[in-house]
This record gives C-alpha cells, structure tokens and sequence, in this order.
C-alpha cells in the first residue's frame, strides 16, 4: 500500500487515539494497518484463534499492534473509536458496549471514504440482493472503454483502502457495496448510485427485511447526479424516494421494456438511454445491442442496464456503452454455458445461492431440468417454485435442506419429476448430473442455479461450480 495523502482531519481525529479493530480477516488486517500508520493506538479484537487468525496477528504484532484473540466481545479500557469488519452483527456486545459508551463505529468503506484526499476520485456505487458485482464489472469495462482511469472495488474483493490510499490515481471508482458494508457507512455520499433489486436475504443479520432494506437505501443517501433504481421492482424506487440527497439529483429508472422518459430500457433488441438525452420527453439514444451483453439473459441485461445508466451519469459517451460491453466477460458460475452434451446444454449458476438469484436464472430458459438445493439460510420456495413451474421438465434435489424445495415443488409442481440425491460425498454432483442428463431431452438445459448456500457440501460456491463442470465434462467424455 502506497502514502498517498489523506484527509489532514482524519489524520487528526485518530492519531494518537485508542481505537479497536472488530475482526481480522481482509478488511480488518488493512484497517489496522492504516489506523497504526496515521499515529492511532490500535487493539485488534477477533472472535476465533485459528491458525490464520494467529498468523494475521503475528503479522501485526510484529508492526506494534495490540491482538487480541478469543475474545471479540468485550470492549477494550480506554477505546475511542471502532472500526469493524463488516460481517459482525450490530447486536454483538461489544457494540452495544461501544454505543452505551458513546462511541462512533465505523466500517472500513467508513474509514476509507473519511481517508480520501481532497482530489479524491468520486465513487459510482452498486448494492442490490443479487447482481452487484457482474454490474460493477460492467460499469468498471464501460468507464475503462471511455478512456477513464478506475477499478472494481469495495466487496467485489479490491479493498477501497488500497484504492483510496494506494499509488494509482483514478478518475472514478466503481464501488460494490453489501447491505453489512453500508450499515456501517453512514457518511458515504456517493456521486451516482443503483440499488438492483430488492428480496430477503441476511434476515439473520439485519433482523428483518425493514431493516435490510433500510441499509441498502443508505446508497442513496447524499447522492449528487443520480440515484438509479429497478422499474420492476417498486422496493428500490421507494428507497430513492426516501432519499435525502443533494438538490438536482434526478431519479433514473431502468427497465427491461420500453424506457419512459429518464430511464433506460430495451427496444426491439437495442438498449436506448431516454435519461442522459435533450428532449428525452421525444428522444432515444442507441447504446448497444442485446447482443453485446453476455450472457443475454433478462437479469444480466437488467445488470447492463444499471451499469449503463451510472456510466452515462457520469458523462460516458453511448459508444463506451457499447464497447465496454462487448469487451465484458463475467466471472465464472454465473450462469456459464459449460458444454452441450446430446443435445442438452449445461449451464452453471452455482452464485444463485437464494430464491432471488435462482428465479432469474430459472427465467432464463424454457425447459429446464433443474439441480437445485444446500444450504436454505431460513430461506422459503413456495413462490419460486409457483413462479418456475411450468419450465421444469424435472428436478434433482442435493444438499442439506432439499427437503424445503422437495416440498415445495409437491405443492406447486406436483407433476414435474424429482431425484432426492441423499449423499454429500465428493461423487454426489456426478450422480446429480447423470440424474439430470437422464431427465433431459434435447434442447433442454440442465441448469445448476441451487437457490441455497454451498457450505453443507462444499467450501464455497465456487467449488459447488467447479464439481457441476468437472461432471459435465465427464458425461460428455463418455458421451
């Protein structure tokens, strides 16, 4: 990490201050590490004491910073300010604590946004239940396309302390934000700002959908250009009409019908920007094709859509749009085209980790032998069943909770054919794509899109991916 200045108030207001670090891990190594460095006396507080938990607090003792391990719950004497990581709950005692004893706690997208120069770089900024990061992508390819200097940062995994702090000087900055990030970001002000959509998730952590939706609008919260909402989903214009946000701020809709006057939309296969227009009461202008997003399905559209209008928020040109585009390739598991085998085509979309994520994906295609089921995280599937029912030629259930959708699906779906998978052993996703494949007939797609978390089988979403294409492979070795 680079000196590059900060805020000389900032600076100011930690140094030589007692401030506790709530968690290791990759944001709270990095904040430790700048409070120290700007005078701060600095006492990281962590939970577990794992072998990486020990070796992270090696790292920092070694620097002079006090760890604390075994013992994320009790609020160190003398503590001024806190600064955690963003997955620790706000109900957990040491904040209860903190905030009986009057003191600030911050996030570190909190410390970060405090830190930035005075010639700081102004961040276009994305939340939503699902679609934050292939946007984020999207918006960060469109803006490379324009000639602008910027990155990919925030929770898509490039910490915003190394890019606020950092050597590399950018024009703009497109930021992902969890619901955990902005519950604990309350003077962020974003330049322009997207809430994709809005449906449960982390109830656990937020204690109810009231509140979780609350920190997602707190993206729009002082926003000066514009605050970019989902026209599908009446949640997030909600959100931007609760908004305190600077005067001139305009609300920008996208849709994936045809736009009405400021928004932006699809027609006859062209994305038209009725926003950033003169007239735009009369006129479209032509940013790019359905062609040009990848994969072309409805959400991913939505996605491009959203990145489109932050872009043209901030004065990107359409041919930018376009080019940025074509130029996007999203990440792996996100509803990847694996093989065709037989006639059949195989699709990933191990990321559809909740009923939000999977109903899109399920959207996506026609007739669908579906491999769905893990971990429910309290999670129901009445409505996603009702919803996809008549696209499933069958199902193969995997996974600790299949019992929820297995349920589900003899509600709403009592005709379509189910597989209950009842192993969790390395060989179970082969046994689930040779169920599937046995399912399908040709021009169906065997789409893996679970709806649930990974962790009852395998370590990370990814992993659960990486099984569903090592599978087809096979299967179409022996084809």
């Amino acid at each position: 990490m680079g000196s590059r200045k900060v805020t000389s108030s900032v600076s100011s207001m930690v140094r030589g201050k007692h401030v506790t670090v709530a968690g290791l891990g990759v944001s709270g190594v990095p904040a430790a590490k700048v409070l120290h460095g700007l005078g701060a006396h600095v006492t990281v507080v962590n939970d577990g004491a794992d072998e990486r938990a020990r070796a992270q607090a090696a790292e920092l003792e070694a620097l002079g910073v006090t760890v604390r391990l075994g013992d994320g719950s009790t609020l160190p004497e003398g503590t001024e300010l806190i600064v955690t990581a963003p997955g620790w709950k706000p109900d957990k005692p040491l904040f209860t604590a903190a905030r009986e004893a009057g003191l600030e706690i911050w996030g570190d997208v909190e410390l970060a946004w405090r830190l930035r120069g005075p010639d700081a770089a102004p961040w276009l900024c994305v939340t939503g239940t699902n679609g934050k990061t292939t946007t984020v992508q999207m918006l960060a390819s469109i803006l490379k396309a324009a000639g602008l200097r910027t990155a990919a940062v925030g929770n898509i995994g490039v910490s915003l302390l190394d890019a606020v702090l950092g050597d590399e000087q950018y024009d703009v900055l497109a930021v992902e934000l969890s619901s955990y990030q902005l519950h604990w970001a309350p003077s962020l002000r974003a330049h322009s700002a997207a809430v994709l959509n809005l449906a449960p998730d982390h109830l656990d952590w937020h204690g109810s959908m009231e509140a979780y939706a609350a920190d997602k609008g707190r993206i729009y919260e002082g926003n000066r250009v514009a605050c970019v909402y989902n026209a599908a989903d009446k949640a997030t214009e909600d959100l931007v009409r609760a908004a305190d946000v600077e005067e001139g701020c305009r609300a920008i809709g996208f849709t994936l019908g045809t736009p009405a006057p400021s928004q932006l939309g699809v027609v006859d296969g062209i994305l038209v920007d009725r926003a950033f227009v003169e007239d735009r009461h009369k006129n479209a202008q032509e940013l790019a094709e359905v062609s040009d997003v990848h994969p072309p399905a409805p959400h991913n559209i939505a996605n491009a859509l959203a990145a489109a209008a932050l872009a043209r928020a901030f004065g990107v040109p359409p041919t930018a749009v376009r080019d940025g585009l074509r130029a996007f390739t999203p990440d792996a598991h996100r509803i990847a085209h694996v093989a065709d085998v037989d006639g059949v085509a195989y699709v990933d979309d191990s990321k559809a980790t909740n009923t939000h994520a999977a109903e899109a994906s399920l959207a996506a295609y026609e007739s669908i032998v579906w491999i769905a089921g893990g971990l429910a995280k309290g999670a129901t599937f009445d409505e996603l069943v009702a919803k996809s029912a008549k696209r499933l030629r069958g199902v193969v259930l995997i996974g600790a909770d299949r019992a929820l959708i297995r349920d589900a699906l003899a509600r709403h779906a009592p005709e379509v054919p189910v597989v209950d998978l009842d192993r969790t052993d390395t060989g179970a996703m082969l046994a689930a794509v040779e169920e599937a494949r046995r399912l399908a007939v040709t021009g169906d797609t065997v789409l893996l899109a679970p709806a649930c978390a990974s962790m009852d089988m395998f370590a990370n979403y990814n992993k659960r991916g990486d099984a569903f294409a090592a599978a087809v492979r096979e299967l179409g070795a022996g084809a």
